[in-house]
């Protein structure tokens, strides 16, 4: 276990992290968020872990940057842990007219936020890859997003973070149970796609 008693653990993304934790009274959702505060729970009892969900709906990393202050950096968190990236490729597929973040964008903004906790918290880094756009490894989407994950590994190195391949995984899982699905639309995770995040999540800080 990388992390000490007590520690914060603040957890920021888009939907695929809030999942469902405005209704939870606990605040964390039904996601992968949830999975990992209950294994750790479960499983160190005693370290006493604070897991706190940020995830919000419809966030491309720019609007991560328009609520980092308030919700990382005021948290005083041990750890943040980042997955973004989806919704700045999935909005040119379905709302090609609104205003892109494109990769050289996607990667100047990410860059300022990670930046900002280096600068102003105590926290070390945890970055998670974008996962997928539909079932499919040869879909537009996930053609998309290939730019986006190598930033987030780009990122990674140059800050020192932990990286979770969570891209990779879904994609090893799909070759090899195409048939399967992890969402339930292309990108919102079902109950696998949940628990796949979750693992991943757990042996990419292992490691």
């Amino acid at each position: 276990m990388i992390f000490k008693r007590n520690q914060k653990i603040v957890c920021i993304g888009d939907s695929i992290t809030e999942d469902g934790r405005f209704t939870d009274p606990k605040g964390l959702g039904d996601g992968y968020v949830r999975l990992i505060h209950d294994y750790v729970q479960a499983r160190y009892p005693s370290m006493h872990l604070n897991i706190v969900n940020k995830g919000i709906s419809g966030n491309r990393v720019t609007d991560l940057e328009t609520r980092w202050e308030r919700d990382v950096i005021e948290e005083e968190p041990d750890w943040v842990s980042i997955s973004i990236g989806i919704n700045d490729v999935w909005r040119q597929l379905d709302h090609p007219p609104m205003n892109q973040v494109y990769p050289a964008e996607f990667e100047e903004v990410y860059r300022r936020l990670l930046t900002d906790v280096k600068e102003n918290t105590n926290a070390q880094l945890i970055i998670m890859e974008p996962t997928i756009i539909e079932e499919d490894i040869r879909s537009k989407g996930n053609k998309l997003l290939i730019e986006y994950v190598n930033i987030t590994r780009q990122l990674s190195a140059e800050f020192q973070a932990l990286h979770i391949p969570t891209h990779e995984k879904f994609i090893e899982y799909v070759e090899h149970y195409p048939d399967s699905h992890l969402t339930n639309d292309g990108v919102h995770m079902n109950p696998l796609g949940r628990m796949l995040m979750a693992v991943s999540w757990l042996e990419g800080i292992k490691e």
